[in-house]
């Protein structure tokens, strides 16, 4: 049987933008959403401490690219022109962000082998990334 440990921190952000494509409706015009974000964190072992992550660095890498979106148009972000950010596409950039960090060392001696990154744009719908370490 395969065990795995995670520890999930939770933030949110606030947006504006526009979608792209008949399938997104009244939602091509410019509207605001409210995100919770949620960041999962897995391993198969837990580190020499007894814990999958430090929950202070993943709730402190999580604020910082969360941040990054948080309060803006991103229809007006030169580095997402041309990305229809729709909630997926969100979940992945945060879950590629958190993924670069680990695979960069930022949480050392952390033995993680996998991050999820959840968006709940409601009560009743969500969408998610996951992403192999």
């Amino acid at each position: 049987m395969n065990a795995r440990f995670s520890v999930t921190v939770r933030d949110h952000m606030m947006i504006a933008h526009s979608l792209k494509g008949e399938a997104f409706g009244p939602a091509q015009a410019l509207h605001g959403a409210t995100f919770v974000v949620d960041a999962s964190f897995s391993a198969t072992e837990l580190d020499e401490d007894g814990i999958v992550i430090d929950i202070g660095r993943a709730t402190e890498a999580l604020h910082e690219l969360v941040g990054g979106f948080s309060y803006r148009n991103l229809d007006d972000v030169p580095e997402l022109r041309g990305v229809n950010t729709t909630t997926e596409r969100l979940a992945q950039l945060i879950g590629d962000g958190l993924a670069a960090r680990a695979r960069a060392g930022e949480f050392a001696p952390a033995r993680l082998t996998g991050i999820t990154v959840t968006l709940h744009e409601s009560h009743v719908a969500w969408a998610a990334y996951e992403v192999e370490l």
